[in-house]
């Protein structure tokens, strides 16, 4: 009984994982995309105010942003929501975890806005919002994707180590809360919850990671010309 305990509680947490490191994954596109493109399109003050703003976020050691954004969330109202469980983790997540896409975005966009399609796209009187979401954007998809796929298992570690600071999911199982809770039974030879949980982070970071670099592989155009 108490093995199949831990296996359900094992899956449950693979669950509760993908979900936040998922929604966080896309919080992050949701501000680092648009603030990245605008930076490197119009520059000037614009660009000037959004580097000085990731900078400042950057200098803050990211652990210390995280846990400070996962206690000011948690428990937290949005007009009649509450913010509890998942949704103040993958929230303090996807917040603080903006900044290098943002800059990768960045970098690319000031690259390629003097691009022959982008300047056939001004000389034929396409608006700036047309360049910049129809033209420059979709020719940096792949980093996004990218992107998002590599940091989809740094999300997964930032969900399991708030849940076991207690400051995750409450309600649902959670790796990080089956790690705490193995501590105190080690002392009892009860070993299989903390090998069940490490086992599963080792076995879903591995994959991802193989599906990563698979993806880079595929959607570089750097590696396919090599």
């Amino acid at each position: 009984f108490m093995g199949q305990s831990t296996f359900r509680k094992t899956l449950y947490g693979a669950k509760t994982a993908m979900m936040v490191a998922f929604c966080a994954s896309m919080i992050s596109i949701l501000i680092g995309v648009p603030l990245g493109a605008l930076a490197g399109y119009y520059r000037g003050w614009v660009d000037d105010a959004i580097v000085w703003f990731y900078t400042t976020l950057g200098t803050i050691p990211y652990i210390l942003l995280l846990m400070a954004f996962a206690v000011v969330l948690r428990g937290a109202h949005i007009g009649p929501w509450e913010l509890r469980g998942s949704v103040s983790v993958y929230l303090a997540i996807g917040l603080t975890s903006w900044v290098g896409l943002c800059r990768l975005i960045r970098g690319e966009i000031i690259k390629r806005k003097e691009s022959e399609y982008v300047l056939a796209a001004r000389a034929m009187g396409c608006s700036d919002f047309r360049i910049l979401f129809f033209h420059l954007l979709p020719n940096v998809f792949h980093i996004i994707l990218i992107n998002f796929s590599l940091r989809f298992v740094s999300f997964i570690h930032a969900e399991v180590i708030l849940s076991f600071l207690g400051l995750g999911e409450t309600d649902k199982p959670s790796w990080g809360a089956m790690i705490d809770a193995a501590r105190t039974e080690l002392a009892r030879d009860v070993w299989w919850e903390m090998a069940a949980a490490t086992v599963a982070i080792f076995i879903i970071s591995l994959a991802l990671n193989i599906f990563s670099d698979a993806l880079r592989d595929c959607l570089d155009p750097k590696l396919r010309m090599d």
